[in-house]
């Protein structure tokens, strides 16, 4: 908590942005502060990828990645936007990193 305020971090496929952004509005709306993703890279930020080499590339997602986490670090609870129970890898470790810190994880749509 940040004052009265929960803080809450975002986490899902980035492919996902719509979900994302209404995700967010609607949070803070409901009077939590959000923590969202830096880019999306699967959905509207593909020029960060261009011209980058391999090895660049895998350092700048393990960089990310790493980041996510530190943001899951600083809420309270993490919201995962799981569009039709998509869940990929990254979210997968997300999930589990929370759960592991003892953070709250809800979700989008209901899992079973």
């Amino acid at each position: 908590m940040q004052g009265k305020y929960k803080v809450i971090t975002l986490c899902g496929s980035t492919r996902f942005k719509d979900e994302f952004m209404k995700a967010q509005k609607d949070l803070t709306l409901a009077g939590n502060i959000v923590i969202s993703v830096g880019l999306f890279g699967h959905s509207g930020d593909n020029e960060v990828w261009e011209n980058m080499d391999e090895g660049t590339l895998t350092k700048t997602k393990e960089m990310l990645d790493d980041m996510h986490k530190r943001k899951i670090d600083m809420a309270d609870e993490i919201f995962v936007i799981n569009v039709d129970g998509y869940i990929g890898s990254s979210t997968k470790s997300e999930i589990e990193y929370a759960k592991a810190s003892g953070k709250v994880v809800r979700y989008l749509e209901t899992m079973e």
